[in-house]
């Protein structure tokens, strides 16, 4: 297939991560630790909140949407991962990788919006706590999880539109290991510049609004900690905004990284490093930072172990 340039390709085969097969070996039981802490720690947070009527808030409700789009995005890339981390042939089919493409931007973009309207809430929660609850209604809460699942429906409508109108032909080989639209350009038979200038378009949308919006919300919240009584409360609030914004600029930094300069026609190591930033780490890191260091998600989870074993003891 490789070698006729009038052959449309039926799959894609992935260079992957490294071609050592100890290397891969490593790296498969890294992922899988991380994928499972990911899946356990996602489940756990929406089975929690799910389950505990003190965690049925605006911000737990933007929580459980997280860890929801956490668990579907790191699963639309990591098992495949882990598999081709064991096999020698490291192919997808087209359609598969269409798939990919469809989903992982879907929840990756929904993601970028949920992460900008938590830090909003934040903001009102912080900064106008008088207004809190006649601001952040259910009804406020509902219709923007909607619009964060919505701007991530639109966005990966366009990006995977424009990327799978080109042709490919011939050129099958992704160094990549996964189906990521920068990674596929690089094999289009066509010029890709309007497909690029697409989805640079769509990355101003979705990563540049939301992360002016989450650096103003912080930029307030920390300016009125400021302004309190220094004691415990300040330095609980400083530290639980510093670790929100860690996540911040790994998830998003890396996201404007990939998506959001000239694409050139090689992928150098580094951007398949960066790749796993945001597709892997970042989906374990935020039920930690953002859930499981609460007091209210760690009373929740002691109420439920202290369920478990009393009716054990039943």
């Amino acid at each position: 297939m490789g070698e006729d340039n009038h052959t449309f390709v039926a799959e894609f085969i992935f260079l992957g991560l490294s071609q050592d097969s100890q290397i891969q070996i490593l790296l498969f039981i890294l992922f899988l630790i991380i994928y499972l802490l990911t899946v356990l720690g996602n489940l756990l947070i929406i089975i929690l909140i799910f389950m505990d009527s003190r965690l049925h808030t605006p911000m737990y409700f933007f929580l459980r949407n997280l860890s929801f789009a956490d668990l579907c995005f790191s699963t639309s890339i990591v098992p495949q991962v882990l598999v081709h981390f064991l096999v020698k042939n490291k192919t997808i089919s087209f359609v598969g990788c269409m798939t990919q493409v469809i989903v992982f931007l879907l929840v990756g973009c929904t993601e970028c919006a949920l992460l900008a309207v938590m830090s909003y809430d934040r903001y009102v929660a912080v900064c106008k706590p008088l207004h809190y609850s006649t601001i952040m209604t259910p009804q406020v809460c509902l219709r923007l999880a909607i619009g964060s699942w919505a701007s991530g429906a639109v966005v990966s409508l366009v990006d995977t539109t424009f990327t799978f109108q080109l042709p490919y032909q011939g050129q099958n080989i992704i160094n990549h290991y996964f189906c990521e639209p920068p990674a596929l350009l690089k094999l289009a038979s066509a010029d890709t510049y309007r497909t690029e200038m697409a989805i640079f378009a769509m990355g101003v949308v979705i990563l540049l609004a939301p992360v002016s919006l989450i650096l103003v919300s912080y930029w307030n919240i920390i300016s009125t900690v400021i302004q309190m009584q220094a004691g415990e409360g300040q330095l609980k609030a400083f530290s639980t905004c510093g670790s929100h914004l860690i996540v911040v600029v790994l998830f998003y930094g890396s996201g404007i990284f990939t998506y959001m300069r000239p694409n050139s026609k090689t992928v150098k190591e580094r951007d398949k490093m960066i790749s796993v930033f945001y597709t892997v780490v970042t989906p374990m890191l935020n039920p930690i930072i953002y859930s499981l260091r609460n007091k209210d998600v760690k009373g929740a989870l002691k109420k439920l172990a202290g369920r478990k074993s009393f009716s054990q003891r039943q």
